[in-house]
């Protein structure tokens, strides 16, 4: 399995390698509904977005992240994403630390980014697995994922701390190899619905 960076392509939405030469874009993307004001996500002040951006370089360096920056069908950044706890291993991976600027968020393009790095995952490395983990309290990113078709395979309580301090009861769902073709033909109609 190689986990090399890569451009992901569909038509609502373009997922290329991150790197240093996005931070002003992501700066600009996040200010569009103040999202790490959200208290149960953690998601980069315009600020601290080169900081971050270089963690996620600095994970992939280690082998275990490949961060996209989302773009939207104009290619204009929008967000971020990635794989996340890649085990070679075990052909397993989280798709997290994900975020999208408010006016791309219910639109097409979630739905086109998962089908891709999916497609990738699933299709391309192999994976026998990919899960998504959010906070118990991230109800939209919850609904979000069981739309998907991800199913729920516990709750880790006490997980770990939100920004604020708060404990965080940890929602961990994936999908399994076997479950992909169903998937895939869910996120093709929901997509060709929204077309």
């Amino acid at each position: 399995m190689s986990w090399q960076p890569i451009t992901l392509e569909s038509e609502f939405a373009t997922l290329q390698p991150l790197t240093a030469e996005h931070c002003q874009a992501l700066s600009d993307a996040v200010q569009d509904g103040k999202l790490w004001e959200l208290w149960y996500t953690s998601v980069p002040t315009p600020e601290r977005m080169h900081e971050e951006i270089e963690r996620r370089l600095q994970l992939q360096s280690r082998g275990s992240m490949l961060p996209f920056v989302v773009c939207d069908p104009q290619l204009t950044p929008v967000g971020m994403t990635t794989f996340m706890n890649i085990d070679s291993v075990n052909l397993r991976a989280e798709i997290g630390s994900t975020w999208y600027a408010r006016r791309v968020q219910r639109t097409p393009l979630n739905t086109a980014c998962k089908k891709l790095l999916l497609t990738h995952a699933f299709e391309t490395l192999g994976c026998i697995a990919v899960e998504f983990r959010t906070s118990f309290f991230n109800y939209p990113s919850r609904r979000a994922i069981e739309r998907l078709g991800a199913k729920l395979d516990g709750i880790l309580r006490q997980h770990q701390r939100h920004a604020n301090g708060t404990l965080r009861d940890t929602c961990v769902y994936s999908i399994v190899a076997s479950e992909w073709p169903s998937v895939k033909a869910h996120l093709t109609y929901k997509l060709e619905q929204r077309y």
